[in-house]
């Protein structure tokens, strides 16, 4: 019997794949519990539908730049309307 001998290169590998998977799924996740602590008030004064953007960002973790993206632009785009919604800012 031999035993498998793993070197500097394999733990390499296996970290990197386990960083660019792990930080996609982490933005999804986190833009999904972001969405689901939202009051619907809060969208619905925003025009946006929690229901779409969430089924939206559990679809997109299927595929890892699908989800990323997905996220990124719930983060980055619609998340400050709601938020600002939240706040009473309804200027936007």
């Amino acid at each position: 019997m031999v035993l498998a001998r793993y070197g500097p290169g394999d733990y390499a590998v296996a970290f990197a794949t386990a960083f660019f998977v792990c930080i996609p799924l982490g933005v999804s996740v986190w833009a999904l519990l972001d969405a689901a602590r939202r009051p619907e008030w809060a969208w619905a004064l925003a025009g946006r539908r929690r229901v779409v953007w969430m089924a939206a960002i559990m679809f997109g973790v299927l595929s890892v730049i699908g989800g990323l993206a997905i996220s990124s632009w719930y983060l980055m785009g619609v998340r400050p309307r709601i938020r600002d919604a939240e706040n009473g800012d309804l200027s936007a």
